[in-house]
């Protein structure tokens, strides 16, 4: 049963990551979103993404240290 909601909460963080640049894009379209501000995110993923390679977390370290 909890393998099933496992598999079940993590095709929803799927889903809901598919939607992101969607949203994204309409933010720009509406205007809500500049291309500093988009910079701004990209450099906190990019700062992310190199901290985690730094302390050698792996995909499969980082779904275990989310429980």
């Amino acid at each position: 049963m909890a393998v099933a909601l496992e598999q079940e909460m993590k095709a929803k963080v799927v889903e809901a990551e598919s939607e992101v640049p969607l949203a994204m894009a309409e933010a720009f379209k509406k205007g809500n979103l500049g291309v500093l501000d988009y910079y701004k995110l990209d450099n906190i993923a990019s700062d992310t993404s190199m901290r985690q390679s730094i302390a050698g977390v792996t995909e499969d370290n980082k779904d275990d240290s989310e429980d």
